[in-house]
């Protein structure tokens, strides 16, 4: 079993990385790999809405986007972590998910999803939204915690001092591998649910 940890702060060790490194320990000890991946950082642009993931079943940029969708088919679980910026996940990480969900052509049913959000005080509640809603239009669990997925720290390395954020992700690593494994024999001794054709429709219509 695989979890990716996705660090979407543009600082590889800051306060974003001490709360999916808290979560790691917790992983570890249930026997699930992880690997962490450091997006904030990358020049990575948005959608075109051009199609050619349609077509090809990768992104027509190629960058770290379609590097990583194969490991997003491959893994059990994802955890994407943000620092807020104006209430809201940072840029280069919105871009990034926007086109990794939507160029990934496979079934993202029953993988589960974690969002965190890391804040100097606010606006940590508007981004943990944000990013669940990549997992609620896949069909994906979005585990939850003792408390909303959010750690406080302004400068690099204050997150370390919020005892009670930290415990917060250490709940949410244990309740993910939970969740993980019982979707596992779940799957085992019942398959996956089964899904009716979809309808689209549009409002002008």
């Amino acid at each position: 079993m695989k979890v990716l940890l996705i660090n979407g702060s543009p600082k590889a060790n800051g306060n974003t990385s001490i709360a999916l490194h808290e979560m790691e320990k917790v992983f570890a000890e249930n026997g699930i790999e992880t690997e962490l991946i450091h997006i904030g950082h990358q020049a990575i642009r948005g959608c075109i809405a051009c199609g050619h993931c349609y077509q090809n079943g990768r992104c027509v940029f190629e960058d770290a986007v379609n590097e990583i969708s194969p490991k997003f088919a491959e893994c059990d679980g994802i955890v994407v972590g943000s620092p807020v910026y104006y209430a809201s996940a940072n840029a280069t990480l919105v871009a990034f998910l926007d086109r990794l969900f939507y160029s990934s052509r496979f079934d993202k049913t029953m993988k589960v999803g974690a969002a965190i959000a890391v804040a100097r005080r606010g606006g940590a509640s508007a981004t943990f939204d944000e990013l669940n809603k990549y997992f609620t239009i896949s069909g994906m669990p979005v585990v939850s915690s003792q408390y909303w997925n959010s750690v406080h720290g302004a400068a690099p390395g204050e997150a370390s001092q919020d005892a009670e954020g930290l415990q917060t992700m250490r709940t949410l690593a244990a309740n993910m591998s939970f969740l993980i494994k019982s979707i596992a024999l779940g799957k085992e001794a019942y398959g996956l649910p089964q899904k009716e054709t979809k309808q689209a429709t549009n409002f002008i219509r």
